[in-house]
This record gives C-alpha cells, sequence and structure tokens, in this order.
C-alpha cells in the first residue's frame, strides 16, 4: 500500500471508531430485576408485570435483544421476598423494578448501589425509602400509589351514594403506617358527615367475615377498604361477605369493581407500572436515581359498579355518574 494510500485509510478507519464504539455501547445486554410479592399466578400483578414490560418495548427495550429480564415472583411470604432480594441483586442487574412497599425494604437491606424503580408504594418517605420527594438521594424512587387525602374522598363518595349512612367500618392493615394514616384522614373527616368510624383490622380470613358480619348487625352501615397488600389478598372475600350482609362499600383501586365491588376512587396502577418502565429506560441511559423526583399520581379514576348498586337497592346520584370514569353495567 502506497504512503498516500495508507494515511487515507487510516484516517477514515480512525474517524469510523467512535460510530463502532456507539455501536457497541448500544448492543450490549442489558439486565433488569424485577421483584414480585406475589405467587406467579397472581392475576393482578400479572397484569402489573405486563404493564412493565410493555413500556419497556415502548421505550425500544426488546427482552432477548438489548435487555434481559430476571423475574422473581416471590409470593407474599416476607421470608421469601428476602431471599429472592438477595438472589436478584446478586446477578448485578443494571436496575430493579419492585412494585409494592414491602419488596422495597428487602432490596435495600441487600444493595445501596444497585438501583431501585417502584410503583405503587403509598408512603416512600415514611418508610425511609427516599430522602424526600423530590430529592429521593439514594439508590431508589419511583412512582407513589396515591397521597393520603384521597382517604377522606373515600368517605365523601360514600356519603353521596348512601345519604343515610352513619355508620362506617373501615378495613385496614394495622401493621402498616399507611394504614395507620388513612385510618385517620377518614376519622377526622367523619363528624362533618356525620358517621361514626369503627376501625377493622385485616388479618386471617375467619376474623374479617366475622368482624364485618357483626358490623352489619346495626343499619346504616357501609365499608371503606383502605389500600393495602391484604386487601388485594382476601378481596374476594370482602367482596362477597359486603354483598350477603347487604353492605355498600368503597375500594382503593378499580380491581374491587370490576370483581363485584360497588365502587372505587384512586389511580390506575397499571398504568403507573407502565410509567415505571420509562424511570427504567432513563437508568439504563445513565441518570442518577437520587435526582429523579418521586412522581405522585396526576389522575384518580372514580369506578362504579350500577349491577352492584342495583342489588344494594341504591340510585346513584346523576351528578356521580356524570363524574365517573367508567360505569359497569
Amino acid at each position: 500500500m502506497r504512503r498516500r494510500e495508507f494515511i487515507a485509510w487510516f484516517g477514515s478507519t480512525a474517524a469510523a471508531l467512535p460510530l463502532v464504539v456507539r455501536a457497541q455501547q448500544r448492543e450490549r445486554m442489558r439486565r433488569i430485576g424485577v421483584l414480585l410479592p406475589a405467587a406467579a399466578d397472581n392475576p393482578l400483578f400479572q397484569i402489573w408485570l405486563g404493564a412493565f414490560l410493555q413500556g419497556l418495548t415502548q421505550s425500544g427495550w426488546n427482552i432477548g435483544e438489548n435487555v434481559r429480564v430476571d423475574t422473581r415472583w416471590a409470593t407474599a411470604s416476607a421470608d421469601a421476598v428476602r431471599k429472592n432480594a438477595a438472589e436478584l441483586v446478586a446477578l448485578a442487574p443494571d436496575v430493579i423494578f419492585a412494585p409494592g412497599a414491602s419488596t422495597v425494604g428487602p432490596l435495600l437491606q441487600v444493595t445501596h448501589t444497585v438501583p431501585i424503580i417502584f410503583a405503587n408504594v403509598a408512603d416512600p418517605v415514611g418508610a425511609g425509602f427516599v430522602d424526600s420527594l423530590a430529592r429521593p438521594g439514594r439508590n431508589v424512587t419511583g412512582f407513589m400509589a396515591f397521597e393520603y387525602g384521597i382517604s377522606g374522598k373515600w368517605l365523601e363518595f360514600l356519603k353521596q351514594i348512601v345519604p343515610s349512612l352513619t355508620r362506617t367500618a373501615v378495613l385496614r392493615d394495622a401493621g402498616t403506617p399507611t394504614g395507620i394514616a388513612q385510618f385517620g384522614v377518614i376519622q377526622a373527616m367523619a363528624p362533618a358527615l356525620g358517621v361514626e368510624i369503627i376501625q377493622v383490622d385485616l388479618r386471617a380470613t375467619g376474623e374479617i367475615e366475622h368482624a364485618i358480619t357483626a358490623f352489619a348487625g346495626s343499619s346504616n352501615g357501609g365499608l371503606i377498604i383502605v389500600a393495602s397488600g391484604l386487601a388485594y389478598i382476601h378481596r374476594n372475600l370482602i367482596i362477597k361477605v359486603a354483598a350477603e350482609r347487604q353492605l355498600p362499600a368503597i375500594y382503593f383501586d378499580r380491581t374491587f369493581v370490576a370483581a363485584g365491588g360497588l365502587v372505587s376512587y384512586g389511580p390506575n396502577q397499571v398504568v403507573t407500572c407502565r410509567h415505571a418502565a420509562g424511570y427504567v429506560d432513563r437508568i439504563l441511559k445513565g441518570e442518577n436515581p437520587a435526582s429523579m423526583p418521586v412522581q405522585a399520581p396526576t389522575k384518580y379514576e372514580l369506578l362504579i359498579n350500577l349491577k352492584t348498586a342495583k342489588a344494594l337497592g341504591l340510585t346513584v346520584p346523576q351528578s356521580l355518574l356524570a363524574r365517573a370514569d367508567e360505569v359497569v353495567e
């Protein structure tokens, strides 16, 4: 090769090197961990996972091509969640997606470096996951489930549907700070609406049925089921007993209305999981979770089941129907 040709060849090759390097970087297989506090046949978490994976695809991440997803179905057992959290971190993923508060704590016990994106966590500051919503300050950030003020709206909506309401049982998980906080907001709202509040702690199946049945012994009663993992676990039982005892009930998530519950008011948590994929995308592209603000819901949806209302002998006000995002008939 002549000297002049060599210089031309070398120059063109050197100019192309950065493009080659960038292409290799783009093509590197990235690794995402997913930790789920449920069994693999749990329909709710299957939907949440599906929404997250859909969000990844929309951001340009294709499983098997440029990203690998390691999923751990840890069940609701605290010991199993801790075990799977440790196993997932040991795989050295680029980022971990963790829906639900019960997964984030165990992950933070085993890593302070692997980025963690959560979804549907009620109070990440109170739980100690982040320093503040605006500046998380650690290796974790994500999307809140709701703000506590929503709890008062549950009582307001229930009173609108049942004007004769004078007593309301609040089903909560007393083992979590969020259960106590939600109950406190409802209790503070109750005097203005002329409603007596009775707390019912979610525990074993038999205790839940007994407590609801005992409460239903007096007239003009209703139920508020506040957000918790236990409420999801006992969803079908709560809906069944409420129907049998002719108790109007309001829930925190749309899946309860789809299963036969009367009314729900809350954010669409499937959409939240899809949005969480956007945060994972930003982490994979180099952003730091410590400076990515925790996002609060921007929309709350009201769902009403008219079939259930009819079975309870209730007439839903037209003003409430007009406000509903979805009506089940």
